[in-house]
């Protein structure tokens, strides 16, 4: 899984497919209005929470759908780095300028028991391209320049097998995680700490399972936790149980094991947990997700890293397009393993989204304050802030005002 040159011929692969999908099928676009990301109707255990949903349960019809959207924002830190780097995130990382944060364009075919093939194609373009997915540690894979640009690119298959079990190749969306890669897909429009530290993407198969409407059980094999990183070529393997014990309850126990280090010894695999837990009203939503990641360094000493996160956001739609979301979050990167900081960061987010949406196009606009603290063992250090070359401005506490504007398209 982690060759050099496997993801070039997965995503030929996955080229070669789509057009041969569409020169075969008809293209059909749906009348529906572009749907709201926080629904009153009830879920089932296939479906993620906050991001997009996994295609392991999707509708009778098949048709095509297609979408883009562009994504600009200003981040006014109050500190004013010279650098102009919101520390050393991998989305919305860059502050007192306006930028086009991402850009994204992208054609999809659900499966279905109709038309058991699927797949999406996404491309995109952006500040937030520029840093997701690689890895502070380990080389990045050849190619990474251009594979980058992609956001989504695999093929699906829905077997006849019970109640469904659908497959799917490529590059998918991460089952770890609350927050998705786009800020369309969240309640905020920057991510926590535990999304930035977490993949995004996925890069490999998976296959999911829906034993009711209240289970589902999916198993993945990737190949690396960053999926542009090439640590080594043994791939990570996990899993994740869905449970929905009510019909406004969701449970989902993610597990992730894998090297990544150069050496693949079993005793320097990364074990990563991500536990979530959402509860959604009509007008309310609610939800906790705590994070524990560790692996034994190959270094002096041998010593252990550890990493953990915790998040617990709240979403409330005031009236009509009007919302509001307040996060607190703590993040602990107790060796600076996943980081590049030993610091405990202490954060929290408080957002005002006004969305309108007009036929199958949905604008978002987001005003958002957000405040930062990191503590290291120099008591305020963080990665990210230097001031001249070589000289690290110690400045713990971090405010930031926020100005997000969202324009997007959808054919569903």
């Amino acid at each position: 899984m982690g060759v050099p040159g496997l993801e070039r011929n997965l995503f030929s692969v996955v080229f070669v497919a789509f057009w041969w999908m569409l020169l075969h099928s008809a293209i059909v676009f749906a009348d529906e209005p572009a749907s709201s990301k926080v629904s009153s109707a009830a879920p089932d255990a296939t479906t993620s929470l906050q991001q997009e949903p996994h295609a392991a349960s999707p509708p009778a019809a098949a048709k095509w759908q297609y979408n883009g959207f562009v994504d600009v924002g200003y981040l006014l830190d109050f500190n004013h780095p010279a650098n102009h780097l919101f520390r050393d995130r991998s989305t919305t990382f860059k502050v007192d300028e306006l930028d086009l944060n991402m850009a994204q364009a992208g054609v999809r075919k659900l499966a279905s028991a109709k038309s058991r093939w699927g797949m999406e194609l996404t491309i995109q373009a952006g500040k937030d391209s520029e840093n997701f997915g690689f890895s502070p540690t380990a080389p990045n894979v050849s190619g990474s320049d251009w594979l980058r640009h992609f956001g989504l690119a695999d093929l699906s298959y829905l077997a006849p097998v019970g109640k469904g079990l659908t497959l799917q190749a490529g590059l998918f969306n991460s089952f770890i995680g609350y927050d998705a890669l786009y800020a369309k897909d969240n309640f905020t429009y920057t991510r926590p700490w535990g999304g930035d530290y977490t993949p995004y993407l996925m890069f490999g198969v998976n296959a999911s399972y829906a034993f009711s409407k209240k289970i589902a059980v999916t198993t993945f094999v990737i190949n690396d936790y960053d999926h542009l990183a090439h640590p080594n070529t043994v791939p990570s393997v996990g899993g994740q149980l869905a449970y929905l014990p009510t019909d406004h309850v969701t449970f989902k126990e993610t597990l992730l094991y894998g090297p990544h280090q150069s050496n693949t010894a079993l005793e320097f695999w990364r074990f990563l947990s991500d536990t979530t837990t959402e509860w959604k009203r009509d007008r309310l939503t609610m939800a906790f997700e705590y994070q524990i990641g560790t692996e034994k360094v190959e270094a002096p000493g041998n010593s252990r890293a550890l990493w953990m996160s915790a998040q617990l956001p709240l979403h409330r739609i005031v009236h009509g397009p009007w919302s509001v979301t307040v996060r607190p979050e703590v993040a602990w990167d107790r060796d600076g393993r996943w980081t590049g900081s030993v610091q405990l960061i202490k954060a929290a987010t408080g957002t005002l989204e006004y969305k309108l949406t007009y036929r199958k196009t949905t604008t978002i606009t987001r005003l958002e304050y957000r405040i930062d603290d990191s503590r290291g063992k120099d008591g305020g250090f963080f990665r990210g802030a230097e001031v001249s070359p070589g000289v690290i401005a110690l400045t713990p506490t971090q405010h930031l005002l926020i100005f997000g504007l969202i324009f997007g398209f959808d054919s569903q």
